[in-house]
């Protein structure tokens, strides 16, 4: 298989369709259909299910897909590599994120970051704190964003201050306690709640402590369906702070989770011994200037 091979594959997959990924390759669609159907030959395999107007595939088709998307991957990665060592800030720097972190801190970052280096573009990645590791050992991204703890052995980090979690809910249900920015966890039972995955396990802990089961209508790590489903008055949202730029409606209002406070942190990282573009660099050193020395 060659690497023109692979990245056709890829490009079909991605596009979810032959037809776009043509225009995307710069190919005609039958002479990308051939390419396929000789791969498949030379295989001795099925890859994509016939029949269905949106690319599906097989069993051998997944395998392929996730054997493509490292080896380029460590393909591209090192094209980079070698050709930024020493070359001035351009090119494309690729991001991993999940989704609270990348939601509150990317915009201001990037924006600022694009205004001082406007030739740099970007490529995101989002998804849960394992995947966003798996494309870094992958080196399909050089920087992600996470807020999983990470092996020292194998990443370079720096941790972003602790950041306490609010809840957020509906204004006909708010609850009033001592302070108007501040409630209590114990005020919070028998309330209906919708709780991030990551935060659940602990979560429940307090709350066994403090003497009751919470009542959690919907884990979910979707910050966006939070914030909506709140709006509905579903339930109370347990978000980070950071997600009050979000709360704009006049409906929602947000308080301080207390007695105890519930704390999260933002971890960036980067695989150890890897060499970075000068781009990402760039961007690590506007991170931690935004993040981390303005709140010393």
């Amino acid at each position: 298989m060659e690497i023109k091979d692979m990245h056709a594959f890829y490009a079909i997959v991605e596009e979810g369709n032959i037809s776009h990924a043509a225009q995307r390759l710069n190919l005609a669609q039958p002479a990308l259909s051939r390419q396929m159907k000789r791969l498949e030959t030379s295989l001795g395999v099925q890859l994509f299910e016939r029949g269905s107007r949106r690319i599906r595939l097989t069993e051998a088709g997944r395998l392929l897909y996730s054997r493509v998307e490292h080896i380029l991957g460590m393909v591209d990665g090192t094209v980079r590599e070698i050709t930024e060592i020493g070359s001035g800030v351009a090119g494309a720097i690729r991001l991993g994120t999940i989704t609270t972190s990348g939601a509150m801190l990317l915009p201001e970052l990037i924006g600022a970051f694009h205004h001082r280096f406007p030739q740099v573009t970007f490529q995101l990645w989002e998804g849960e704190g394992a995947r966003i590791l798996e494309l870094l050992d992958n080196r399909v991204i050089e920087i992600g964003i996470t807020r999983t703890q990470v092996d020292q052995n194998i990443y370079d980090s720096f941790v972003l201050p602790n950041e306490p979690l609010i809840m957020v809910m509906h204004r006909s249900r708010c609850i009033c306690g001592k302070r108007d920015d501040e409630v209590q966890l114990a005020e919070l039972k028998e309330q209906p709640l919708i709780i991030p995955l990551r935060w659940k396990t602990l979560f429940v802990t307090q709350c066994k402590k403090m003497g009751f089961e919470p009542q959690i209508v919907c884990v979910s790590d979707s910050i966006v369906q939070d914030v909506l489903w709140t709006k509905m008055g579903i339930g109370m949202s347990l978000l980070p702070l950071s997600a009050r730029s979000m709360l704009t409606d006049d409906a929602l209002v947000y308080k301080k989770l207390v007695d105890p406070e519930i704390s999260t942190h933002t971890v960036v990282a980067w695989l150890r011994n890897r060499t970075l573009s000068s781009s990402s660099r760039h961007l690590l050193s506007m991170f931690k200037e935004m993040f981390l020395q303005k709140r010393n």
